[in-house]
């Protein structure tokens, strides 16, 4: 009989060992960052209304949703109405008959969804972190899976941009300490709003961002191809290709002064904020970051500042990305809550790091020594001293049992043990045991009480 295959779901993944302390370590970094920073944590559920995420991403972000089948779909009664349900989704609508909840697409709706079920008993402004798994039907590819996690920061109740300089450097910090070199880009979504209004009326906006994101993917000339089929004038699209020409002036200020030269007064909200931000007063140095014109953040709800992060020295997608957010609370009925947020890409993150070889050698957990098992009485003494040495913090472990010694080295080295201890039966009569350093081929003979006190490494 031929063997079952055994998979996976596409796009989802197995983590080892290896590979889970290294992404324990980058989660542990941002982790510590947030909370230095002043931000407390949450977790949402893994599920949430449909209601709750459709219409907050976009056409196109809508489509991506993981929808969850309703419960009790093969009754009859039930079975009649998802069947008629499924018409309805074939057309790409909902339909409350055969689903009503769905994965989460990333964790900025659910917090806004939390914070306006709670804001009445909320410290205001409200920072949390989220370091939670989300879900995209999207096309598995290098950078990009059907599950991953983002680790998120936000804040709500603040319109101050000091919280935007606060984000960029926990950015900064973090990818600091992870010795990962990025580029911080930004920009501003009233100035992509200006823009839209040079070219006909804010009715061009989604079209525009949508174009506009797809710019590093697909090249100037398709994006400019693909506004010409959403009911742009020919005026409006050489605006455009002038905007995303914009980044070739060579600092932020040049790049700003080119800014109102082609788009004017409509465009000074957003450019204001946008030289605040790079030239805050909060530090004795203008940020590190990048204006960058051509970056677009295509889901609806960012409403001012946006932010993206790259990795330099390596092809790869953003690693990181956030922006402000001033209205999303009011589609669950509570405005005026101001709100900005940024959100790492852990995998990605992992997956450059990896590129790189910027994980240290250090990082991997392993056990530190392996006692042998030569026996019931030796190995009933031996654990006395496991048990010890795990006390002091030191990884240890007893062979399960009783085998060839040979066996129990191949073991140890498996394990990445740095020592073996043996507790012969003449050790036990003489207090004694014998101590061997895998990696440096050394082997002492010492009294027992001493090993507690031994400089195992």
């Amino acid at each position: 009989m031929a063997k079952p295959t055994v998979s996976i779901p596409q796009g989802m993944r197995d983590f080892d060992a290896a590979t889970l302390y290294k992404r324990n370590y980058i989660l542990h970094t941002i982790r510590t960052i947030f909370e230095l920073y002043g931000f407390t944590p949450l977790e949402t559920p893994t599920m949430e209304n449909l209601d709750t995420l459709m219409g907050k991403y976009g056409d196109e972000g809508d489509k991506l949703l993981f929808k969850v089948l309703n419960n009790g779909l093969s009754d009859a009664k039930n079975a009649e109405k998802a069947s008629a349900a499924f018409a309805n989704i074939l057309q790409g609508k909902s339909d409350k008959n055969l689903t009503e909840r769905a994965l989460r697409y990333d964790l900025t709706i659910p917090f806004a969804r939390y914070v306006a079920m709670n804001h009445n008993t909320l410290t205001m402004p409200y920072k949390r972190y989220q370091i939670q798994p989300v879900w995209r039907a999207d096309r598995p590819q290098r950078g990009r899976y059907r599950e991953f996690v983002q680790c998120d920061a936000d804040i709500v109740g603040s319109n101050s941009l000091l919280n935007e300089v606060d984000l960029i450097n926990i950015y900064t910090t973090v990818f600091a300490k992870l010795n990962l070199p990025i580029i911080i880009k930004i920009n501003n979504r009233k100035i992509l709003a200006a823009l839209a209004v040079c070219c006909g009326g804010l009715q061009h906006l989604t079209n525009i961002t949508v174009a506009i994101d797809k710019l590093d993917k697909i090249g100037l000339e398709k994006v400019l191809e693909e506004l010409a089929t959403k009911e742009l004038s020919i005026d409006a699209i050489t605006i455009i290709k002038q905007y995303l020409q914009l980044n070739n002036a060579q600092t932020n200020n040049e790049k700003l002064t080119a800014l109102r030269k082609l788009l004017g007064s409509a465009v000074e909200d957003g450019a204001t904020e946008l030289q605040a931000v790079c030239n805050t007063p909060y530090s004795n140095t203008p940020l590190s970051v990048t204006i960058d014109f051509t970056l677009a953040r295509g889901l609806n709800y960012y409403t001012a500042t946006i932010l993206e992060v790259q990795a330099i020295g390596v092809a790869m997608g953003s690693i990181g990305g956030g922006g402000r957010y001033n209205n999303l609370t009011a589609t669950f009925g509570v405005p005026n809550i101001a709100g900005v947020g940024i959100s790492f890409g852990v995998d990605r993150i992992y997956d450059v790091l990896e590129e790189l070889h910027l994980f240290s050698n250090t990082i991997v957990g392993k056990t530190t020594i392996l006692f042998f098992n030569l026996g019931t009485e030796n190995a009933a003494l031996a654990y006395n001293y496991v048990q010890l040495l795990r006390k002091q913090g030191t990884a240890t472990e007893l062979y399960h049992d009783v085998t060839k010694t040979e066996k129990q080295y191949k073991y140890a080295e498996a394990k990445g043990c740095t020592y073996v201890v043996l507790i012969n039966d003449n050790d036990i009569e003489t207090k004694t045991c014998t101590v061997k350093n895998i990696v440096a081929k050394n082997v002492e003979n010492i009294e027992l009480s001493k090993l507690a006190t031994y400089p195992f490494i």
